[in-house]
């Protein structure tokens, strides 16, 4: 979780009277993703955030499960999903369980006509391609490559594309989003043995208020049903606000890799850990240092968890044929490891290029019919090449 911010004004006391120049009262809102139980923030509005003046027809938004039951490796071809003008509609789900969603997107356009709200799970934005600003309640957040957007559920926001060229992989997760435990203190600060620390975190800023009356549409997701809600006022009309929950950004180039004289296991490349399920960072890094060191990936089971591979930029020493946006599931059950020759190749490289993002769930994914549609078959019986 972030640490404490603020922007905008704010009274003295909370729940307290806060008016505007005119003499009537600010309206004053408790944001939080677990009840009164966590962290939490605190928003002044110009008009009550409760203003629905017309509720249109909901429609079906849940992924389309092709497989519930599998075991074999795959691998998806990422950067052929068709790019789409509207942001929701490019939005992909290709690997899916009951603790997280995985989806793939290339929006061509700014989000102009509605907001978003994900009113069931936090989201985990990683922009692969592109760049643009984040506006939210709490204020804007620039993103360009390589960023991680952070997005607790309920946030209403908005994403300004700078151009129509945008690749994302995007996490939805059912539990709230975190750093990794054994990274923080008890009282929340990130440790001297983290691979980022709180300098790292780009929180909101340039907070704008917009007093504004009109129709504004709120497309809610809920369940897998995606339902468009008409309010009577801008949502982004915040004078301001307090606290530890609200979206942010943290940049992958800004992760810094914990090497080792011998191979070094995932968990040191972690990054974020929702509900059974961890996302991974793996950047450019130094080799292991032993004089006999094997810097491939030793082969590894694979017994209580489908691990995800979503491919960024660089080479990929462990595998061969590697693309930029291609996915690969292993799923647990059955053990995976370099491809023939890696091995051997390796062995003296002195550093890597590679960026990716790892995703391992201790439930078994599903995979989906847009999965399907972008599916490499021949990746299976690769091992044997």
């Amino acid at each position: 979780m972030p640490h404490y911010h603020t922007l905008g004004q704010i009274p003295h006391k909370r729940h307290t009277q806060f008016r505007k120049p005119d003499g009537s009262l600010y309206s004053e809102q408790l944001f939080s993703t677990e009840g009164f139980s966590s962290h939490y923030s605190l928003l002044y509005h110009c008009h009550p955030p409760t203003e629905i003046v017309k509720v249109d027809d909901p429609y079906a938004a849940a992924p389309r499960v092709a497989e519930e039951k599998m075991l074999k490796h795959r691998s998806f071809q990422g950067f052929q999903v068709q790019p789409e003008s509207d942001y929701l509609a490019s939005r992909k789900p290709v690997l899916v369980n009951a603790d997280c969603h995985l989806s793939l997107a290339a929006p061509r356009s700014s989000m102009k006509d509605y907001f978003y709200k994900n009113a069931d799970a936090d989201e985990l934005l990683f922009i692969h391609e592109g760049s643009g600003i984040l506006h939210t309640q709490y204020g804007r957040i620039d993103f360009g490559y390589g960023d991680y957007l952070v997005i607790p559920r309920g946030t209403i926001y908005q994403l300004e594309f700078s151009n129509s060229d945008n690749r994302l992989f995007i996490v939805e997760s059912f539990s709230p989003i975190r750093f990794p435990k054994r990274y923080l203190s008890p009282f929340g600060q990130l440790l001297e043995n983290a691979p980022f620390c709180e300098r790292d975190i780009r929180q909101p800023k340039d907070l704008e208020t917009i007093d504004q009356a009109g129709d504004f549409i709120i497309n809610i997701k809920k369940k897998g049903v995606m339902y468009p809600i008409h309010y009577g006022h801008h949502p982004f009309d915040v004078v301001g606000w307090d606290g530890c929950e609200y979206p942010f950004a943290l940049s992958i180039h800004d992760f810094e890799p914990i090497t080792g004289r011998v191979h070094q296991p995932p968990p040191v490349h972690q990054t974020f850990e929702g509900h059974n399920f961890v996302v991974c960072s793996f950047v450019p890094r130094m080799y292991d240092y032993h004089p006999l060191a094997v810097p491939a990936p030793y082969n590894h089971s694979n017994i209580d968890s489908d691990e995800v591979l979503y491919y960024v930029d660089g080479d990929f020493m462990s595998r061969k044929h590697v693309t930029r946006g291609m996915i690969t599931l292993h799923p647990g059950g059955i053990p995976h490891g370099p491809h023939p020759g890696a091995v051997e190749k390796s062995i003296g490289a002195k550093e890597t290029k590679e960026l990716a993002v790892m995703v391992d769930t201790f439930h078994p994914l599903q995979v989906t019919e847009d999965a399907r549609n972008i599916e490499d078959e021949r990746y299976t019986m690769s091992w044997a090449e």
